[in-house]
């Protein structure tokens, strides 16, 4: 394990990135707080809880995730905007392009995170350089998309180290400065350390940041209860450290639904059109599931908070439509006749995942789920309508009726954990 002598690596995270966006493009936005919302309302303009904010509604003090009502109640002159997901992908491309003529993107964490690797002339003047940047996405996309930049020895530094100046900063972290310039920072406040962590180190006498970094490395690996924890106090001491590529454990899409589609034919639509698009990447990923996983947030009378529904079902290593959506109704047509014995149903939001799942080439069937003609059928099939729809550019045919809910955005939309493809929007 090495630890590097100067700083190595630089972070940037976009501030508020997608309010910025439609701040960029509106200047009727500028200058005011802005939530953007899943769904467009009747009068056009967005619906739905807030799931973004500008930087304006987050100095006002709105933090997370917030009810239009609540919101308002924070920030009265808010404009509340649908997500345009497809348009912030845009940006992030455009973005990265900007970067690019500054130095190379060694790594995109999310559609407003990514990392580079400093060559000598960054290292010597990493303010010049956070300069250089911010100038060229001030002209290669607009000057209300701004970001955040840190420098540090490592990665995980570099992180902690652009959220210190936030907006449009830029703070530089070299090994003289480290501990000295972390000790202010609270448990909570960096990456890796969430609330149930954060409880765990306080039953160990662990209360701030100066306690974190003088316990040792074994004693944080007992902590964590994996190697986690010993990988993260070597982080934090400014060593670079090399971990292993995690797998990917699941993938799925979720949405919430707008008011005139929570009753019970409209979700099930819904939920048919979501798995598509997820058993779309994973045949784009290369991945066959074992485990379909629905889950519904439903109200069983009108104004009480929504109640979490999940059932799951097997797959048998499979990504073919025909057999995903049988999969589906296994689970769905239960939980259908029992809901229209209700007298009131409404269906907010509608989540679809895949997980358990096995590379391309490593799929090994039960005994009850060989490989007969009839897969082996519908997979080609699949396949085929795949490159049809990718000639295409568009969701030409599918398996089945094909129902995206009213305000676009058919199994795209915000992501907060990776960059969109282009046929999450078809």
């Amino acid at each position: 394990m090495r630890k590097p002598d100067t700083i190595e690596h630089l972070y940037l995270d976009f501030d508020s990135f997608f309010a910025s966006c439609e701040q960029q493009r509106r200047p009727e936005l500028r200058g005011r707080p802005v939530g953007i919302t899943p769904t467009t309302g009747n009068d056009g303009m967005g619906s739905g809880g807030v799931i973004a904010a500008s930087r304006e509604a987050k100095k006002a003090g709105l933090r997370s995730v917030v009810s239009r009502r609540d919101a308002l109640k924070i920030c009265p002159d808010m404009a509340f905007v649908p997500q345009d997901p497809a348009f912030y992908r845009e940006v992030h491309h455009g973005a990265q392009a900007s970067i690019k003529t500054v130095l190379p993107i060694a790594k995109v964490m999310s559609i407003d995170e990514l990392s580079c690797e400093l060559r000598p002339q960054n290292i010597d003047d990493p303010l010049g350089t956070a300069v250089r940047i911010k100038r060229a996405l001030a002209e290669g996309i607009g000057p209300y998309v701004t970001a955040s930049i840190g420098f540090a020895p490592n990665g995980h530094l570099a992180k902690i180290a652009c959220k210190e100046d936030k907006p449009n900063g830029a703070t530089v972290w070299r090994p003289e400065d480290l501990p000295d310039a972390l000790l202010h920072i609270p448990l909570g406040g960096v990456p890796g350390i969430g609330k149930g962590m954060t409880a765990r180190l306080e039953q160990n006498g662990i209360t701030d940041m100066a306690g974190l970094l003088a316990t040792g490395p074994k004693q944080l690996r007992k902590i964590w209860g994996s190697v986690a924890g010993e990988r993260f106090w070597y982080a934090m001491q400014g060593h670079e450290v090399i971990t292993q590529k995690s797998k990917r454990g699941m993938i799925g899409h979720g949405r919430v639904l707008p008011a005139k589609w929570r009753g019970l034919s409209e979700p099930y639509g819904c939920a048919r059109m979501l798995l598509t698009k997820a058993a779309r990447r994973l045949r784009r990923e290369n991945f066959y599931a074992n485990t379909l996983y629905v889950s519904l947030k439903i109200r069983a009378r009108p104004g009480e908070e929504p109640r979490r529904w999940a059932d799951a079902t097997e797959l048998h290593s499979a990504n073919d439509d025909r057999t995903c959506l049988k999969a589906l109704d296994r689970i769905w047509q239960p939980l259908a006749a029992k809901l229209e014995q209700l007298p009131f149903v409404n269906i907010a939001h509608v989540m679809i995942s895949f997980s358990g799942l096995v590379p391309i080439g490593g799929r090994q069937l039960d005994l009850w789920a060989t490989e007969d003609p009839e897969r082996q059928r519908w997979e080609h099939v699949t396949r085929t309508i795949d490159q049809l729809n990718a000639a295409a550019n568009r969701s030409l045919i599918t398996v089945g009726p094909w129902s995206p809910p009213p305000g676009g955005n058919a199994g795209g939309k915000i992501a907060f954990t990776r960059v969109p493809q282009a046929e999450d929007f078809w």
